[in-house]
């Protein structure tokens, strides 16, 4: 205990978390291991596991067979640098990619996060058109409620007033934003929905590099499932005003949504696709951008005839060979199964909380569950509350939400959503 008292002493004092600040006294929780889909404390205790450490390791934890890719890779190599060079387990893996993404995308881009993908997406669409000789189009326009990275370039096109990035905003580029949509999932689009990114497009398209959208669910802006309707909408609309489209699927992708990729709830392609997070099952941190034949040429074709971006530990061995393994074990699981199971459990369980007085919605897609609050959550005593009662959430702003691993068993679910239930029924307002 002593030793536990001083590591959290130690990380007090000097370890920055995620937004948050030095000393800081919301609770921090040491971990000692973590297996299949629970967590162990240094204490003792175990947790399952609610969130897929950020929506990441979707075979959970300390899987065999990606624990072997990684020793495998290992007396290889770790790492080499990727200028002039190459390996088999990036070129493997960008040609699964590349199977496995709509058919128009054939390049990919690898990077070190899903943040820099967002980064390399713009920076392509932007050197694209500078490759066309259309150098006035450098803008982006998004929608609302979007969240699309913390570097300078994602957090432009991140809500510029409801998002966690507001006291940047003297200091981002200025991008063009409309309202997002309210047409759920399972709604058409309306005219009402789609008329503010027409008439924005109409007037500024000789500007506008890209529309920019996480398709079907807007994650940490809100987490709202919007229409594939209003997707495919939006996709007609690139087309006819010349602006390139690109999805952010950083945290939809690999199946959360139901399908391989939320895009095809759509079923359209764009012209420049992110990926991030589960793409090494949670392991190892790396990110891809896909692109097009078209942009790809046309980069090459114009100046400075390069594509101007080049991480120091881009596709690293290590990484690549964990993201391949991860993708495999993906795709030869009966994934579609789990994740509507899953889906199904949520919706049962989840439900009673549409009674409480304190809780504006409840909403499920695939494997993720949303409880939407009217009041923002005390982070310092609900995270200490979800620990105590056996599970590891955490909510943020309105939103106490589930995105469990894949792995999950039927037991572990509900009693993960039973003490989320139980939890959330003893806000007070």
């Amino acid at each position: 205990m002593q030793t536990t008292n001083l590591l959290l002493e130690h990380d007090r004092q000097h370890v920055w978390h995620p937004y948050s600040v030095t000393q800081a006294k919301t609770p921090i929780f040491p971990v000692k291991s973590a297996q299949g889909s629970t967590i162990t404390l240094m204490d003792g205790r175990t947790l399952i596991d609610g969130m897929s450490s950020w929506w990441s390791a979707v075979h959970g934890y300390n899987h065999p067979v990606l624990n072997q890719a990684i020793e495998k890779q290992l007396h290889n190599m770790a790492h080499i640098m990727f200028g002039g060079l190459t390996h088999q387990p990036a070129v493997e893996l960008a040609m699964q990619l590349v199977e496995i993404t709509p058919e128009a995308l054939q390049t990919v881009f690898f990077s070190d996060s899903g943040s820099i993908a967002v980064e390399v997406a713009m920076k392509m669409a932007i050197q694209y058109w500078h490759s066309q000789n259309q150098t006035d189009k450098k803008q982006f326009l998004t929608i609302r409620h979007g969240y699309h990275g913390d570097t300078f370039g994602a957090m432009s096109v991140s809500d510029p007033e409801n998002g966690m990035h507001s006291l940047f905003n003297n200091s981002l580029l200025k991008q063009r934003f409309v309202d997002a949509p309210n047409c759920t999932f399972h709604e058409p689009c309306s005219k009402e929905d789609i008329e503010p990114l027409i008439c924005e497009l109409a007037t500024h398209h000789s500007k506008i590099a890209a529309i920019i959208l996480e398709p079907i669910v807007q994650g940490a802006g809100g987490m709202r499932f919007y229409s594939p309707d209003y997707l495919r909408q939006v996709r007609e609309y690139c087309n006819k005003y010349n602006v390139l489209l690109i999805l952010d699927e950083i945290a939809t992708g690999f199946g959360r949504t139901g399908k391989l990729f939320a895009c095809e709830h759509a079923n359209i392609t764009p012209d420049i696709l992110c990926l991030g997070k589960a793409l090494t099952g949670g392991y190892m941190t790396l990110a891809a951008t896909l692109a097009t034949n078209e942009i790809a040429t046309s980069i090459r074709e114009g100046e400075p005839g390069l594509f101007m971006h080049g991480p120091t530990f881009m596709a690293n061995p290590l990484a690549c060979a964990t993201a391949l393994a991860s993708v495999k074990l993906l795709l030869d699981s009966p994934w579609q199964k789990k994740v509507k199971n899953i889906e199904k459990i949520l919706q049962k369980g989840l439900n009673p909380c549409q009674e409480f007085k304190h809780v504006k919605e409840v909403r499920v897609l695939g494997a993720i569950g949303v409880i939407e609050l009217y009041q923002a959550v005390d982070m310092q005593s609900i995270q200490a509350e979800f620990v105590n009662a056996g599970v590891w959430v955490r909510p943020f702003n309105k939103l106490v939400y589930l995105m469990p691993p894949f792995i999950i068993t039927d037991q572990e679910l509900t009693q993960l959503i039973s003490a989320v239930v139980k939890v959330v029924s003893e806000i007070k307002n």
